[in-house]
């Protein structure tokens, strides 16, 4: 599905990434922990293609995307739902879907609208209303109904429970187990790790720009190293 290849990537002549190698199964969850600033975001980002690469190889679907521009990455089936929601604050709620909708991926805006909001029922409710009057629960509901308009095959979450109440966190976490039952692959980076390990199927460790652990969800969540220090035990 995705396969990352010493990857390395930055801002200008700023590095962060310093050879990143990452795999992403069809069907899988993949979760990316790591530290404050370790390049979890960033890694995302040079997948989407919002960062400069300066070397290293990225394939999505056996296909080289590596320089393409961020629509065109879209377009193929990859979807980058970004940390801090960013969602059109001055449009409603289904003019942000409209604005997440990509033609052409054999699939119509209705059909889509209606798988959304089935999923979500409250962005249904509230779907004339401005995304800026909406919690943020609500508002992070609606970041990952917009990555689902493009009829993703692969799916980024950045954060997705990033400062939402325990029960909201619940709620996102229940969505994409839906969404990975569904057939989507997902890529989940989360400050949560304990929850995020917990429904993953495979796990990496970025740490100072590279991969410093990887492996099976379950054996990251109970090495005695990694939950002293990331999981706080």
């Amino acid at each position: 599905m995705l396969k990352v290849a010493g990857l390395k990537a930055g801002y200008g002549r700023t590095q962060v990434l310093f050879g990143i190698d990452l795999d992403v199964r069809a069907g899988e969850i993949v979760t990316i922990i790591g530290a404050n600033g370790a390049g979890k975001t960033s890694t995302l980002r040079s997948i989407s293609g919002l960062t400069q690469i300066y070397s290293g190889e990225i394939e999505f679907k056996g296909r080289p995307i590596k320089g393409l521009p961020p629509e065109e990455i879209t377009r193929l089936g990859l979807a980058h739902c970004p940390e801090g929601r960013q969602i059109l604050q001055r449009l409603t709620v289904e003019e942000n879907l409209l604005a997440g909708y990509i033609p052409g991926r054999g699939r119509s805006f209705d059909e889509i609208r209606t798988q959304v909001y089935d999923m979500f029922p409250i962005l249904k409710e509230r779907r004339h209303s401005l995304a800026s009057r909406m919690s943020g629960g609500q508002q992070q509901m609606l970041a990952i109904g917009r990555s689902l308009m493009a009829t993703p095959e692969l799916l980024m979450l950045d954060e997705p429970s990033l400062g939402l109440a325990p029960k909201i966190i619940n709620q996102i976490f229940e969505i994409i187990i839906t969404l990975s039952k569904s057939g989507i692959s997902l890529i989940v980076v989360e400050q949560n790790a304990a929850v995020a390990l917990e429904i993953a199927d495979y796990a990496y460790v970025i740490d100072a720009g590279r991969c410093s652990v990887e492996g099976g969800a379950n054996n990251v969540l109970n090495d005695p190293d990694l939950k002293a220090a990331y999981l706080g035990a």
